[in-house]
């Protein structure tokens, strides 16, 4: 069947559009928004469980070790002597998890 024929018969029937058009919305849903509602989910779960010495890897691609944790913010020591404050938001991952990740699609 080709395109057309399919859009000629939907013009015939408005019922098979609605169920097609039904149809790409679940497909949507099931493909886009969920995956990305989960990966959110996972990142507040992460966010929420980091704890002092806990390795870690800011969005800017920073890598440091948990110092301090406060409510809102973390503070990372990047290198020996070297402190920096971030918001947890700003942070991306645990760097292990991060090595574990690479490994297994190399």
């Amino acid at each position: 069947m080709s395109t057309l024929s399919i859009l000629l018969q939907t013009e015939q029937n408005p019922t098979s559009f609605w169920i097609m058009m039904g149809a790409l919305m679940v497909v949507f849903y099931f493909f886009m928004i969920r995956p990305q509602q989960k990966k959110a989910k996972d990142a507040k779960k992460f966010r929420e469980s980091i704890q002092k010495g806990a390795k870690v890897v800011t969005i800017g691609g920073i890598h440091g070790k948990v110092v301090e944790v406060s409510d809102k913010t973390v503070l990372l020591e990047v290198d020996s002597n070297v402190k920096l404050r971030f918001e947890k938001s700003a942070l991306a991952m645990d760097s292990s998890m991060q090595l574990n990740e690479t490994t297994a699609k190399g």
